[in-house]
């Protein structure tokens, strides 16, 4: 639904709300219509009957004596190579908290979505009730199921755990398992908030290494978007964050210990003891607000009373903490936000696709921090190559050939920091990237003409317009 549909007279802020609702209502019925959005496929040739005797009995038992023989051979001998596992027990769905196990599908099948056609990287989801009998979450049952189906892929992401658990499960597989796990809540929303901000520095002309820093929300995101600046070269006395009960500090004593790395940041941020926003923002060059939705949770005068050409990141979703246009009339020089609908979106769909595919493609064995940052600066990087403004700090999401630029970028740091099981350079990576996705652009493409994509009733979304207007018409 675009600007045009609404009527002219509404403000900016009530046509973000329309527009959210707008999106949710389309998003359920077009789910209804498709039945999901992923489906299986076959990738090899199957019209001759002989060939099923290739494929299954009784050709296919080779394949299984020689991965008994080596393990190392079913990446190169069945789709594993190029699967993740996109894993969740549907805790913090979104901003909608617990939506019991099965819950969490829609959004599992959209990472898939957006792996296979931005990445070129096939994708399960895998919503598991790993809860205990009164249904709370069970971190070591979620633990043990991914250990267990970890033989089957080459990747796992996590998604939509809540806290404390995401911090354990994350920190314990990627230990546990040989195989990549990685948190795209918090790793891939650090990761490209990392390379918006890289960006928004360079237009703002000033530096991470003495850039004042205020985030709003110490959450498994914020908490690592924080540790990802001071592992980039921004200086932990320049930040201060706070959480729901206050800043952070070193004398905080009411975190309880499974929120661990809050209390790493509690050593090393805020020295001077911060207790207030409003003050912490006095003079601060960037404000990053990963909490919940808006509006007006955080009030334009804060915005007013920091440093010159202030940055603002008010990323909560579906409605960002401050209106972008309220944060630009109170001083802001850049602004951004969650939502595709307003300049800047810092959105993790930017990075993942392209990470997992680079750690796939060397068949690497975990995903490191310096991996992630890696692809951050790359990011950073293309967009640059391609043009920035105050409008534009980072690329979008159907930028040509972003994802295999990142993919070559991560691939590259696995093998410099032999975590790779194949030796592959950036061109090698970014060419092979390039050519997979192109391949399914024109199969998603080829589908959809001759319409074994359907194509979505126009009707529909018309009759969804015209409701969500009249609801809106009298607010």
């Amino acid at each position: 639904m675009i600007d045009s549909d609404f009527p002219p007279e509404w403000s900016a802020q009530k046509k973000a709300q329309a527009r959210s609702d707008f999106l949710k209502k389309l998003s359920l019925e077009s789910h209804r219509f498709y039945a999901g959005k992923m489906q299986t496929l076959p990738r090899v040739p199957v019209g001759d009957p002989d060939w099923w005797n290739v494929w299954y009995t009784p050709g296919i038992s080779a394949l299984s004596t020689a991965i008994r023989a080596d393990n190392e051979a079913s990446f190169a001998l069945s789709s594993r190579g190029n699967l993740v596992a996109v894993v969740s027990d549907s805790t913090r769905v979104l901003g909608d908290g617990d939506c019991t196990p099965a819950g969490g599908l829609g959004v599992m099948e959209g990472k898939a979505l957006l792996m296979k056609y931005l990445g070129a990287v096939d994708a399960v989801a895998l919503c598991a009730d790993t809860r205990h009998k009164d249904g709370s979450p069970d971190p070591d049952k979620l633990i043990e199921f991914v250990k267990m189906i970890q033989p089957s892929f080459g990747a796992i992401n996590l998604e939509d755990i809540s806290q404390p658990n995401c911090y354990r499960v994350l920190d314990e597989l990627q230990d546990a398992c040989d195989i990549p796990v990685w948190h795209d809540d918090a790793q891939g929303t650090a990761c490209v908030t990392l390379a918006a901000l890289l960006n928004a520095l360079l237009l703002a002309e000033k530096n991470l290494e003495d850039a004042r820093i205020v985030f709003i929300g110490a959450g498994a995101a914020n908490s690592t978007v924080a540790r990802f600046i001071i592992q980039a070269g921004g200086k932990p006395e320049n930040i201060i964050l706070f959480d729901a009960n206050g800043a952070l500090y070193a004398g905080r004593n009411d975190i309880p210990p499974e929120f661990y790395r809050q209390r790493e940041l509690c050593k090393t941020t805020n020295p001077r003891n911060i207790q207030d926003p409003a003050e912490a923002l006095r003079g601060a060059d960037v404000l990053i607000a990963l909490s919940a939705p808006g509006p007006n949770r955080i009030p334009a005068d804060w915005i007013r009373n920091m440093r010159d050409r202030p940055i603002v990141f008010a990323c909560a979703n579906p409605i960002p903490e401050l209106w972008p246009a309220d944060a630009k009339e109170a001083g802001a020089f850049i602004v951004a936000t969650g939502r595709g609908d307003f300049p800047n979106q810092v959105n993790n769909a930017l990075c993942f696709p392209g990470i997992l595919k680079g750690a796939l493609a060397v068949r690497a064995r975990k995903i490191t921090d310096s991996m992630a940052i890696r692809c951050a600066k790359a990011l950073a990087e293309y967009s640059r190559q391609r043009g920035i403004d105050p409008d534009h700090i980072i690329a979008a999401i159907n930028e040509p050939d972003l994802f295999a630029y990142e993919a070559g970028a991560v691939a590259e740091v696995a093998v410099q920091e032999h975590n790779a099981r194949v030796i592959r350079t950036f061109d090698e990576v970014y060419k092979h990237t390039k050519k997979d996705i192109e391949a399914v652009h024109n199969l998603v493409e080829d589908m959809q003409n001759r319409g074994h994509i359907e194509t979505f009733p126009l009707k529909i979304v018309d009759s969804i317009k015209e409701e969500i207007i009249n609801v809106y018409k009298n607010q």
